[in-house]
């Protein structure tokens, strides 16, 4: 299933993305709006309005995101770096989640901004040191990221926090995809329909259920946490005016312009 959330004559809601439509446009989508939350149970209501009628938000709206760095070996030497002997991890706040469609505003203490494509687990129950054979049991579905990073900041502090935890650093959307297999997922971004990164979940250093163990072994992850799993090689600039779209095999695009701080 496909859960968008999304806002209606002033009214946030939830979901069901049902029927299908050429790549690139919403035609032939509908939205069976939930009665509830997707965290607890739910039934759809049977009231469908057409996507194109709505104004998609974030799917979530987490409490944290946990990213992790480096997770990719081929990213980690492009910059320079080697890949860690385990995971590192780092915080984008709850201000840093913008929703499909919705601007990057370039961070006037930054010259080098980067799109980083990502896939998104959006955890779906509390939980806490999760045991490795269980770690799917908390994953509520999977989204489109873009861990837009300050590079340079990210290169002269020694905390990630500003570099990668800005305001609208953290494009996600443009819904969850609760029926999928992560493992083996093309990952594509482009920049103004140019391909720029182009690779495959298997491509991962350590796995998803490695990371939910690794994470939850020291905080308590609650429903609509958000883990980023790391990008693969081929980051680069962004520039005021850009629009770049991360796409994932299974769940969509995620479409965003980069504009100037106003």
């Amino acid at each position: 299933m496909r859960i968008a959330r999304f806002s209606i004559d002033g009214n946030v809601a939830f979901g069901a993305v049902e029927g299908e439509s050429p790549p690139g446009t919403t035609d032939g989508l509908v939205l069976d709006i939930i009665k509830g939350i997707p965290f607890a149970d739910f039934e759809l209501s049977g009231t469908k309005v057409p996507l194109s009628k709505v104004r998609l938000l974030p799917p979530v709206l987490p409490n944290k995101v946990v990213g992790i760095g480096r997770n990719y070996a081929e990213h980690a030497a492009e910059l320079g770096n080697e890949v860690p002997d385990t995971p590192v991890a780092f915080f984008k706040p709850s201000t840093s989640v913008a929703g499909p469609g919705d601007a990057i505003v370039y961070p006037s203490f930054s010259q080098e901004v980067h799109y980083e494509a990502e896939l998104a687990v959006v955890i779906g129950r509390m939980c806490r040191e999760v045991p490795r054979e269980r770690a799917r049991d908390v994953i509520l579905g999977y989204t489109c990221a873009n861990d837009v990073t300050a590079r340079d900041v990210q290169k002269r502090e020694n905390q990630w926090a500003r570099a990668k935890g800005f305001d609208t650093s953290c494009p996600l959307g443009p819904w969850v995809e609760t029926d999928l297999d992560p493992s083996d997922l093309t990952i594509q971004c482009t920049v103004n329909g140019e391909q720029r990164q182009l690779g495959r979940t298997t491509e991962m250093v350590r796995s998803i259920e490695d990371l939910i163990v690794h994470i939850s072994e020291a905080m308590t992850l609650l429903p609509g946490d958000v883990i980023l799993t790391g990008t693969p090689a081929g980051v680069g600039p962004l520039n005021v005016g850009d629009e770049v779209a991360v796409t994932i095999e299974g769940i969509g695009t995620l479409t965003n312009r980069v504009i100037k701080r106003g």
